[in-house]
């Protein structure tokens, strides 16, 4: 006879391996819902099994029965459960993607990796965990190379804006359109090194909004940005025909 312990452990590994193949946390939780159902029905059929066929001698202990039952009420709270984070991610999907449909064609500005020079100016964000003796920023491009050294003045813990006019090491004015990222190097009075963390900015005009991976993305210049990195929203500035019109029809 096939022991509950034995069944127990075929109804896990099931849930694993469903689990484990699952591309998303909705199908993960559609697919255990599924498996658990139809172990249930095994768990079931298991048990009338054991009934029909047990020992007259040495019947079935009512103990482990009520254990084996209890076990399956918690594979049913299991079940309820599942629904419920179903409809939790649900909510939350749909609130992100209708809070990301509400910034099209707004002025985004979102904390990345990098920083796109735009307009001969790139803005960087980093911290300190302490306060510092010396600083050292280092503004590398996609290739790795640093262009540009700067030892910023304010040597205070905590977080500090770096705007960069995109010139590098020589003066030179490098290109707009081009994305850089900076490594930043500090030390106390010890001489130790101090704990620091880096980030660059984008800003621009969303033109799209994906949420097909099951993570709402945002498209600014032409790059995708994660919606829980945006910092700041605000209405395009006017553009010079809009401007124009709108005197032409005053005028009138």
């Amino acid at each position: 006879m096939t022991s509950t312990s034995s069944t127990y452990a075929q109804i896990n590994a099931a849930n694993v391996s469903t689990a484990t193949t699952s591309t998303s946390a909705v199908d993960k939780i559609k697919n255990s819902r599924t498996s658990l159902a139809t172990n249930e029905q095994t768990f079931l059929k298991l048990l009338t099994t054991q009934l029909k066929n047990q020992d007259p001698l040495s019947p079935t202990d009512t103990t482990q029965m009520t254990s084996q039952i209890t076990q399956m009420t918690g594979v049913e709270q299991q079940l309820v459960t599942n629904d419920l984070l179903t409809a939790l991610i649900g909510m939350n999907t749909g609130s992100g993607l209708s809070e990301a449909v509400g910034m099209m064609d707004k002025l985004v500005t979102a904390e990345t990796a990098t920083s796109t020079l735009k307009d001969k100016e790139a803005t960087f964000v980093y911290s300190q965990a302490g306060g510092a003796t010396q600083v050292k920023v280092e503004i590398t491009n996609a290739a790795g190379k640093v262009v540009r050294t700067i030892s910023p003045d304010d040597l205070k813990s905590g977080s500090h804006t770096l705007k960069w006019d995109g010139k590098d090491q020589d003066g030179k004015q490098l290109d707009d359109g081009d994305a850089y990222s900076i490594k930043v190097t500090a030390s106390g009075a010890d001489g130790k090194a101090i704990t620091t963390k880096v980030a660059g900015r984008i800003q621009g005009v969303v033109t799209a909004v994906d949420n097909s991976t099951g993570q709402t993305m945002l498209t600014i210049n032409g790059k995708q940005v994660a919606l829980d990195a945006v910092i700041g929203v605000t209405n395009p500035p006017a553009t010079a025909a809009t401007t124009t019109d709108t005197d032409t029809k005053a005028a009138a």
